[in-house]
């Protein structure tokens, strides 16, 4: 059975990136749904056509569509969670989709709604939940667990039995040791080394690593 057709969801940066994979797979992309581009009145984006804002998928049977979320994560901004999260409900099914670059090992399980980008490594036994980005060059070594919502951001490391607690960002080119857990909703920035476990909405930045904080704490 073929595919099904896809509407994706986002006109920005990340939406670039999830086109490309969409037509390396080769998969029939019925448009783009994006608010900003319905409201200033453009028909064409990057090829396709603009279906209107994202209101404009329930025109489409949920058992007749797939969805890929083409907006990007960043900490603080849920727009992607809650485009997930509302067409979910409506019964409609977002696309996994692998980059054919990728390398996933045996035993690895992956959640509805991932995107696994170029280059990106996902070792044995690995369980990735719903809604992940995992960006181009990450690599998610044997045993990681990765909840739901989360990025990892290009060329971060997770060493083996890494786990990442729902909606955690984890910045480019971090670096992960071994057996280390997050709590739910953990940042950790740009280039940061993480040597020990960081309790549920707490950031860790710096090189080396600075001690943890709460997000948003004065």
């Amino acid at each position: 059975m073929s595919p099904l057709p896809v509407i994706l969801l986002g006109g920005g940066g990340h939406a670039k990136v999830v086109l490309d994979l969409l037509r390396v797979l080769k998969r029939n992309v019925l448009g783009v749904c994006d608010p900003g581009l319905a409201d200033q009145g453009i028909q064409l984006w990057r090829g396709l056509s603009v279906l209107g804002d994202d209101h404009a998928v329930e025109r489409y049977a949920p058992a007749d569509i797939e969805l890929a979320n083409g907006t990007g994560s960043l900490p603080g901004n849920t727009l992607r969670y809650r485009l997930h999260t509302q067409f979910t409900r409506q019964g409609y099914r977002f696309a996994t989709l692998v980059h054919p670059s990728a390398i996933l090992g045996s035993g690895v399980k992956l959640g509805q709604g991932v995107q696994i980008m170029a280059g990106v490594i996902v070792q044995a036994d690995s369980r990735i939940g719903d809604n992940v980005i995992l960006n181009t060059r990450a690599c998610i070594d044997h045993d990681g667990v990765i909840g739901d919502h989360v990025h990892v951001a290009p060329g971060a490391v997770m060493s083996g039995d890494v786990t990442l607690g729902d909606g955690c960002h984890i910045g480019a080119g971090a670096n992960l040791l071994q057996g280390i857990r997050l709590g739910s909703e953990v940042v950790i920035g740009i280039g940061t080394t993480v040597l020990t476990n960081v309790a549920a909405g707490h950031q860790q930045t710096g090189q080396p690593p600075r001690a943890p904080r709460r997000i948003n704490e004065e």
